[in-house]
């Protein structure tokens, strides 16, 4: 278990805001957007995002980019609930489509699997691409999105 991992586990104990809170402390723009950890473990993270000023369009929906922030988020933690601490995440690519109006507040929820994990341990550096489903409040996809996440070793100091 790496060091978020650990964390997480710890803070699992506690109520579900604790989690939000700390790592908004620790990553500000997650914190000052308002996203919410629903779940985080090293299969699966699922955050979600109030549909408020702040993070709003023109159209009061929400802004394109708190919808890709939700998908950078949920990919990001649930590679960094399974990368060894001496390797550092990456995200590499995403790509995306806007299909659909979104309505009221959204989550996104990515999968890491097994076949990730086992390659993550194996190899020195590499990529994956990291499932992720984002959704609005009537459960329609919005927006669909595949993001690359790489890893490279730390560098020694």
């Amino acid at each position: 278990m790496n060091q978020l991992a650990s964390v997480v586990h710890k803070l699992n104990a506690y109520p579900k805001w604790l989690l939000s809170w700390a790592i908004g402390r620790k990553v500000p723009y997650v914190g000052t957007s308002g996203v919410r950890f629903e779940e985080m473990t090293t299969d699966r993270v699922i955050v979600s995002l109030k549909n408020k000023k702040r993070v709003r369009n023109h159209i009061h929906q929400l802004h394109a980019c708190a919808m890709l922030l939700l998908a950078e988020t949920a990919t990001g933690m649930v590679l960094g609930m399974n990368i060894p601490d001496d390797k550092i995440p990456l995200v590499k690519t995403m790509k995306n489509d806007f299909v659909k109006r979104s309505t009221g507040a959204m989550r996104a929820e990515a999968i890491f699997t097994k076949a990730q994990k086992e390659q993550i341990e194996k190899e020195e550096k590499g990529e994956t691409t990291i499932q992720v489903k984002v959704t609005d409040e009537t459960g329609i996809e919005p927006i669909i999105c595949e993001v690359v996440w790489a890893w490279i070793p730390k560098r020694k100091k």
